[in-house]
């Protein structure tokens, strides 16, 4: 099969999942699943169920992040003990396997950073977490910042649905990503300055 067919396959799936009775639940698998191995990201799943049901914004965008760091901290442990059977596969599916060995040694510096990136940011969250099991990152400290980045996307797009309704809701599918990354960009650079400066 296509790649690309499969691959629309998978999001057409993904978008019915989102009318199903029991969307929630499909939704925190999906959740769950994405920040391990899963292609499509659960965001598109979000916005029509928030726009369905904009008093539930907020449960269904924590449901996301509770699945998204579990799913990550699954994604930590293959990259910890399955890097080699397991973990290298999907990241050389995403098209990051040249780039792992420069990607490894950033961690030294900056880990928690790459992880918040990972969490915030279109950057595929699954590579991140299968990274930072193999990098022996510090699992507190990668918990919690997967926790706070995951939930700050996904409270983000909540808020915006459930203040805005269906009008924003094209600016989220086709530019969220972007000024998710520029705004981290940002944030990171703002940092760096402060520490080249003292």
């Amino acid at each position: 099969m296509n790649p690309f067919t499969w691959l629309r396959s998978l999001y057409d799936w993904t978008m019915r999942m989102a009318a199903h009775p029991h969307a929630m639940w499909w939704l925190a698998l999906i959740a769950f699943c994405e920040s391990s191995f899963f292609p499509i990201p659960q965001d598109l799943m979000m916005i029509p169920m928030i726009l369905a049901a904009r008093e539930r914004a907020f449960r269904i965008a924590l449901v996301a992040t509770i699945a998204s760091v579990a799913g990550g901290m699954a994604g930590y442990a293959i990259g910890a003990g399955l890097y080699e059977t397991v973990g290298q596969p999907i990241i050389a599916f995403y098209g990051y396997a040249e780039k792992y060995a420069v990607f490894q040694g950033w961690y030294h510096e900056w880990g928690a950073w790459i992880v918040a990136a990972g969490a915030f940011t279109p950057i595929p969250f699954k590579v991140i977490t299968i990274a930072s099991g193999a990098a022996e990152m510090d699992f507190s400290t990668f918990a919690i910042i997967s926790a706070v980045g995951r939930g700050a996307r996904f409270f983000i797009i909540a808020a915006l649905l459930w203040h805005f309704g269906a009008p924003i809701r094209r600016l989220i599918e086709e530019r969220f990503g972007l000024m998710s990354a520029l705004f981290f960009a940002l944030l990171i650079g703002g940092f760096a300055a402060l520490k080249f400066a003292g």
